[in-house]
């Protein structure tokens, strides 16, 4: 299939690269060429379906990099999975996926399911069987006993048992390795959520043993021992970040430092509804957590996009809401568009295929009614949606 998508402007970077007047054209999942639509439109052939947007932004499909797709949102999800069987999970997980890719998104990494749906739905949703974003897919976070999402099945207990878990999630076919380094507010009767559930030298066993199977490691960490250590040992991301301590914030600046040197990125999941989380922790306390995030971007920290979608709150369909965090934060529409492309594919693994609209790339685009980079409300003006050079909205 071929496809020539055009729009009064092309954002093809990162930080506003923008071609007035652009073009993209698409053979099979791959782009063809990209830039000026006058040199793209020469090259294609007389039967390639045309989408056009005279006044409208083209630029690469959007990146969520913290979902769980097994979750509902709802206020009690854990209850809800647990109630479910894997056909019934399944089929809520790709109805999921549709209405993200609906929206634009057309990559996520999915951190956490229960016996390994997400990757039955990668699958599926790569052979064309299902209509959804390019999903990589952590399968069982490992965590404690009795430990944060215990129950999607990921209990490890000493480093021989974690060394086993990583083996078999790769075995599996896992994309990437999530490690619940902390505590989390999703399960009742768990660690504290600033608390550390592995030593450094666990946290090290779980890196070492990702590395030898040549995956990444996503390191889920509320508290700042459990940020020192998941750092120390290597991760490639940190998720959420929030520097808790017992009895208040515990922010750490060598460490910061060392994220910043070492190129880790933070994903702070703001969950679409953030808005909310203010009105219900207070705005004192909540401003203080939103100028923890701002400080970082200014030490230098590679902020990415993600909504920690399924949990509460964090609908499947609005990741404009989360990209809107970052705007009350100061940063520039630019830098926020950036973050949700080509930093958030560079993050996870895939900044030499997504992210950008450039020659070879894969063809993930986003067509959309005015200008992101004036405001960020433009990316819910949806007009045309292409994930691997599929057509899944629009046209």
């Amino acid at each position: 299939m071929e496809f020539l998508v055009s729009a009064g402007q092309l954002l093809s970077g990162p930080d506003g690269d923008r071609t007035p007047d652009g073009a993209v054209l698409v053979r099979g999942d791959r782009i063809v060429a990209a830039g000026p639509r006058a040199e793209v439109e020469a090259r294609a052939s007389a039967g390639a379906v045309r989408l056009a947007r005279p006044e409208g932004t083209l630029l690469p499909g959007l990146i969520d990099t913290h979902v769980h797709l097994c979750f509902d949102a709802g206020p009690d999800p854990v209850t809800s999975l647990r109630e479910a069987d894997d056909t019934a999970l399944l089929l809520a997980m790709a109805d999921r996926a549709r209405r993200m890719v609906a929206t634009g998104v057309t990559t996520v990494r999915d951190l956490g399911d229960r016996g390994g749906l997400a990757l039955r739905l990668r699958d599926a949703v790569a052979s064309g069987a299902v209509s959804g974003p390019r999903v990589l897919a952590a399968g069982a976070p490992l965590t404690v006993p009795g430990g944060h999402c215990w129950f999607l099945g990921g209990e490890v207990s000493g480093e021989e048992a974690i060394r086993e878990t990583v083996r078999r999630n790769a075995k599996d076919g896992a994309d990437v390795i999530k490690v619940m380094a902390t505590g989390g507010g999703l399960t009742k009767g768990g660690p504290a959520i600033w608390e550390a559930q592995f030593s450094p030298e666990e946290l090290r066993a779980v890196v070492e043993e990702a590395r030898a199977h040549n995956l990444p490691v996503a390191a889920h960490a509320h508290g700042a021992d459990g940020i020192a250590a998941a750092v120390a040992a290597g991760v490639d991301t940190v998720e959420h970040c929030t520097w808790m301590g017992r009895g208040g914030f515990d922010v750490r600046e060598d460490v910061v430092a060392d994220i910043a040197a070492r190129g880790i990125a933070v994903c702070p999941a703001a969950s679409p509804g953030w808005r909310a989380f203010a009105e219900r922790f207070g705005p004192e306390r909540a401003e203080e957590m939103f100028a923890r995030v701002r400080w970082m971007h200014e030490q230098g920290v590679r902020l990415i996009s993600g909504t920690d979608a399924g949990v509460p709150g964090a609908v499947f369909d609005d990741l404009v809401s989360s990209l809107g965090f970052f705007v009350h934060l100061g940063l520039p529409p630019s830098r926020v568009v950036a973050m949700a492309t080509a930093d958030a594919a560079a993050a996870v693994g895939l900044g030499d295929d997504t992210g950008r609209l450039a020659d070879g790339y894969r063809a993930d685009l986003l067509l959309v009614d005015g200008d992101p980079l004036a405001d960020l409300e433009a990316l819910r003006e949806v007009r045309a949606v292409l994930a691997g050079g599929r057509l899944v909205n629009g046209g």
